[in-house]
């Protein structure tokens, strides 16, 4: 991490809400490991940060707590898709005005932007964290996305600052809102240290062994791929094995489908974080990302930092990611996506030689310390003004 502020300049304050849990656990996303690299890296340079937990009301209540100098606060809601976020993040707005617990509030979702409005109305600055094209995304229904596109409307005109991770999203927004808005990219970076008897135990827990299986990390929902990745997978002759972490946190028909699979050779550990998933990307064949729609994928550069191969759906997102060093399938295409998994058995050479450029090309062009950097700026920004 980089030295702490500079003396001399005041601390900013910092709300942050609009993510399941800091540090990500079971049903947790890319929200999540988000503000799990941000918000310590904010706190580390001497800014006073807190951080909303998201739980159900079914589980215990947990008192205010400190991880990585973050302080973190949690709030029940509802365990009800669609309704639980937005009931959370009233009951985050009405925290944060009552107590009076920052300056400038960071939120994620443009969802989230009903709660930005009312921040506003009491002198707080909002930066909002826009991911993606939310609004097209499969798993909502036609009343969520028409929800979700009229709050790009009230995004651009209700915030101090809407940050894009996605430069065809902003660019779509920027035209509707005719302003402009700032583009702050995901790092890449992994602090993961190898150790070579740990991975071997994870392999073994899974029954894997290095070099054997493919493999894709992130929640069952239906923009996210999973049932070209399995198709294609099905009708590969190979003994290897397709290795599918993550799942539904609340169950779901697609998830169900997923997991119905007769091939013996799909393994499903469920959620994994951290160490326990760097190391299945670090002895994969390859990692596999079959996605429909995608912001900036953290998993993705996750992976090529790690040196694993990605090979991916030719979704505009995915191509500015790794460019020209990209393992690319036509989107929506299960039988293009067999053929790119049974020529990365064929040529391993080439394989490796691609993921070592994937690996150069995300080293140097994403930086968490950069993104740190940046936002730091934009909260200084609108942290300081009157």
């Amino acid at each position: 991490m980089r030295p702490p502020r500079p003396p001399g300049t005041a601390p900013l304050r910092i709300a942050s809400f609009g993510f399941r849990h800091l540090p990500p656990r079971a049903g947790c996303a890319g929200a999540d490991k988000f503000v799990f690299e941000l918000l310590p890296r904010l706190a580390a340079r001497g800014h006073e940060v807190v951080a909303y937990n998201r739980i159900a009301f079914t589980e215990p209540a947990l008192p205010p707590d400190s991880y990585r100098g973050v302080k973190r606060r949690t709030i029940r809601t509802f365990h009800t898709s669609g309704l639980e976020a937005l009931w959370h993040a009233a009951r985050v707005t009405f925290d944060i005005i009552r107590h009076n617990r920052a300056d400038v509030v960071h939120i994620q979702n443009g969802g989230n932007s009903p709660f930005g409005a009312i921040l506003r109305l009491f002198g707080k600055r909002t930066v909002l964290t826009e991911d993606g094209k939310e609004w097209e995304r499969g798993k909502w229904s036609p009343l969520a996305r028409t929800y979700l596109r009229a709050m790009t409307w009230l995004s651009a005109r209700v915030h101090s600052e809407v940050v894009f991770d996605n430069v065809f999203a902003r660019a779509e927004v920027e035209a509707q809102a005719g302003r402009q808005f700032a583009l702050i990219h995901y790092g890449a970076e992994v602090d993961y240290q190898p150790d070579a008897d740990a991975e071997t135990a994870v392999l073994a827990r899974f029954g894997l062994v290095s070099g054997d299986y493919f493999l894709f990390v992130g929640r069952f929902i239906p923009d996210k791929g999973l049932h070209h990745l399995v198709a294609a997978f099905e009708r590969l002759e190979t003994n290897k094995k397709l290795v599918l972490v993550g799942g539904a946190p609340a169950g779901s028909d697609y998830a169900a489908a997923i997991r119905a699979t007769a091939d013996p050779r799909l393994v499903l550990p469920g959620f994994l974080y951290g160490a326990e998933t760097h190391a299945l990307m670090r002895h994969c064949v390859a990692y596999v990302q079959p996605s429909d729609l995608e912001g900036l994928s953290p998993v993705i550069l996750e992976a090529a930092f790690l040196g694993t191969p990605v090979i991916c759906s030719d979704i505009a997102m995915n191509r500015y990611v790794l460019g020209e060093h990209g393992i690319y399938f036509a989107a929506g295409e299960a039988n293009d996506l067999h053929d790119r998994l049974a020529a990365a058995l064929a040529a391993p050479d080439a394989l490796r030689a691609r993921a070592a450029a994937q690996q150069r090309h995300v080293a140097d062009t994403y930086s968490w310390e950069r993104v740190t950097d940046e936002y730091v700026s934009v909260f200084e920004a609108k942290g300081r003004e009157r």
